[in-house]
């Protein structure tokens, strides 16, 4: 299936489970979109297709080039974790299914939310609620920077390249993205750049987002750099709302966020563009705890909160939203109670009961 056919009696969501504790927190995904799917006659359609190592294992590559047609043919995509360290070079078939969707699909907005639940769990700091708007298409990550081959190579083998790419086109429409966001949260946005080093790249993308600020006088605007970015993360988080800024910048800050708020089992994020969207955790595989029964499954569930509102604009459907706030009111009633939590929220819940018991939660709501 190749382009986006749109339908309206099913809403179709391809499951791609990936590796490590993947398919663990994915099978609690399922759980919960199951449960929804019976409330609010959703009339979900879930797909699961195989990628990453166990994909590898059966038909050579990392990704199959039918799992990207589907990708593009289906409402929504939910994506687990993948082992991309342990895969092999392109050639042998080890392709980031991440990052090769993303390109595909052309998802260039990847906000990440941080936000402390109730309970606090330990945080540093209490009341962390911004978002950050990462530009997921270009940037110093060398699977999106070139048209033919890798962004880095090594002319010689004592010398190593990488090659960063930004664009204006890419620079303002992340822009309007974040715009957007302020204005319907708290009218303040901050843009991040290294623009006193990178005085060309940065210095376009950050000549871009001003140019964007003038279509929204009402918007409180900042900049930071993006150093000091990540100091004020930790001293002042609360004075930040909407944070826009470049690939590899907000890969690292979101991280950051995240754990200030709690950690990187709680980090939802989406990924969309102007025709499709993938729900995906901010984590790793974490290959260490892997069929172990004690992963944290909250942030790809609260991740496909993110995708129902998605949907519910492109869909029209309010149905799609009062899914997606059940997620979160079921999620911070789970946080709340140290019983309810998993390991790394200091509680001793499995993967499984905590998904048993966001279920039962959830069935239990009128």
């Amino acid at each position: 299936m190749v382009g986006k056919t749109r339908i309206q009696k099913k809403l179709q969501l391809l499951v791609l489970e990936g590796d490590g504790i993947g398919p663990e927190i994915c099978r609690e995904a399922v759980r919960i979109l199951n449960v929804l799917d019976r409330k609010h006659a959703l009339n979900l359609e879930i797909i699961t297709e195989r990628v990453g190592l166990k994909s590898l294992e059966t038909v050579g590559s990392t990704l199959p080039e039918h799992v990207v047609d589907l990708a593009k043919a289906v409402d929504g995509i939910v994506m687990g974790p993948m082992s991309t360290n342990d895969y092999p070079n392109k050639n042998n078939g080890g392709i980031n299914p991440s990052g090769t969707i993303r390109q595909k699909l052309d998802l260039f907005a990847n906000v990440r939310p941080a936000k402390s639940y109730f309970g606090s769990l330990g945080s540093s700091k209490k009341g962390i609620d911004l978002i950050i708007v990462r530009e997921n298409t270009e940037g110093f990550y060398s699977d999106r920077s070139m048209y033919v081959g890798p962004g880095e190579f090594m002319p010689t083998e004592d010398l190593a390249i990488s090659v960063r790419k930004i664009t204006r086109s890419a620079s303002i429409r992340i822009a309007k993205i974040a715009f957007e966001l302020a204005q319907v949260r708290s009218k303040r946005l901050t843009a991040v750049h290294k623009s006193n080093v990178f005085r060309l790249s940065d210095g376009l993308f950050l000549e871009s987002v001003r140019d964007v600020k003038k279509n929204y006088p009402d918007i409180d605007y900042s900049e930071q750099i993006v150093d000091a970015m990540a100091a004020r993360l930790v001293r002042d988080p609360e004075n930040f709302d909407v944070i826009v800024t470049t690939n590899m910048f907000g890969d690292i800050l979101s991280d950051e966020a995240s754990e200030l708020a709690g950690g990187l089992g709680l980090a939802s994020s989406l990924n969309y563009g102007t025709r499709n969207a993938m729900a995906q955790a901010q984590h790793g595989s974490a290959p260490e705890i892997a069929g172990q029964n004690i992963a944290n499954p909250t942030a790809l569930i609260a991740s496909i909160a993110m995708l129902f509102n998605w949907l519910a604009i492109e869909r029209n459907d309010p149905k799609l939203d009062e899914a997606a706030l059940e997620i979160r009111n079921g999620l911070a009633n789970m946080i709340s109670d140290v019983d309810a939590r998993t390991r790394d929220l200091g509680g001793h819940n499995s993967t499984s009961g905590f998904g048993c018991g966001l279920a039962t939660y959830l069935e239990g709501q009128s």
